[in-house]
């Protein structure tokens, strides 16, 4: 169901579900859409329903027309303060003030634009409680669409299983979501040989940042179920790793042997509740006309900038 949320059925990639399985709508597949996209899946009688929620289509891979959004999602969602990783960087937002000082009113204002993924998902969700008010709700998703997943199950408290998603906590905390320990019903799925959902895809010269990708955040909520692909596979840490179809064809597919040898069928569950996010960043109420110059030449330019943008006129 994770990995059908990137495909229309009958296509290459699309998984028939069993029989269990009669109504799949559509959600954001019309010819238009270039935002949200996703399935909803549902028993023949309604008692179980699965909202699975797409992830990223980069735009440096397949495309598509949900690229664009979707980089601006992943910027917002997982860059310290809206993509600003240096000078060179257009932000996503406007809350970058100067050095590593970021508004936090601004980033939190940001994520709750009714276009952007966050607030979509939350209409979609009550939509799916009016049309099936006795079921039981879960939650699925795979990268961006993992992470997105994570976040709407914290808020309606769904049960909530994804696989190789970015860092949501962060986000959470910016959207004042419940944190922990009241988020045990949240579980994460990942291969240690994925730099996204380990938090390494960054720095400047990782795909990611080539690619315009501020994925900085490395802090996930809930319950983590951490293959070990590196140590028990010798697999190199490679971005391509991070492909849903990897996860299933080459992670899930087989017993997991270092599982097994310990009389279990899934790594033990692990947690990050002493992970920290951002630590170089300073996060307050930075109001405009009082940033500080820091000397450096851009930031110059950027304070004449916002300081006529306060209301002077001229």
């Amino acid at each position: 169901m994770t990995s059908n949320a990137y495909f229309e059925p009958g296509t290459t990639g699309w998984y028939n579900l069993t029989d269990d399985w009669t109504i799949h709508a559509p959600v954001g597949w019309e010819p238009d859409d270039d935002g949200f996209r996703g399935y909803v899946f549902a028993t023949d009688d309604n008692s179980t329903v699965v909202l699975s929620v797409k992830g990223t289509s980069a735009q440096w891979v397949d495309g598509g027309p949900t690229a664009e959004k979707d980089k601006l999602n992943d910027n917002l969602l997982f860059s310290c303060c809206c993509a600003r990783v240096n000078w060179s960087w257009t932000t996503v937002c406007d809350c970058y003030r100067s050095g590593w000082k970021c508004n936090q009113d601004c980033v939190e204002e940001a994520l709750i634009e009714e276009s952007l993924f966050y607030p979509v998902g939350i209409n979609l969700y009550n939509n799916i409680t009016v049309k099936f008010p006795d079921a039981n709700i879960w939650i699925v998703g795979h990268s961006l669409g993992g992470a997105l997943a994570s976040l709407l199950g914290v808020t309606f408290g769904s049960p909530v299983v994804t696989f190789e998603p970015p860092g949501e906590r962060m986000a959470a905390q910016r959207l004042h979501l419940p944190s922990p320990p009241s988020t045990h019903h949240i579980t994460h799925v990942w291969h240690t040989a994925d730099p996204i959902a380990m938090g390494t895809c960054n720095g400047v010269l990782s795909s990611c940042s080539v690619g315009g990708y501020a994925m900085e955040s490395r802090c996930h909520l809930g319950n983590i179920i951490e293959y070990d692909t590196v140590t028990n596979l010798s697999w190199n840490v490679d971005l391509r790793t991070h492909a849903i179809a990897q996860v299933i064809e080459r992670v899930l597919s087989e017993p997991w042997a270092a599982a097994e040898e310990l009389g279990r069928e899934v790594p033990s569950i692990k947690r990050q509740d002493d992970c920290v996010d951002c630590f170089k960043w300073e996060f307050g109420n930075y109001s405009l006309d009082k940033m500080p110059l820091t000397g450096d030449g851009t930031d110059r330019v950027q304070w004449k900038q916002q300081t006529l943008n306060v209301g002077s006129g001229d």
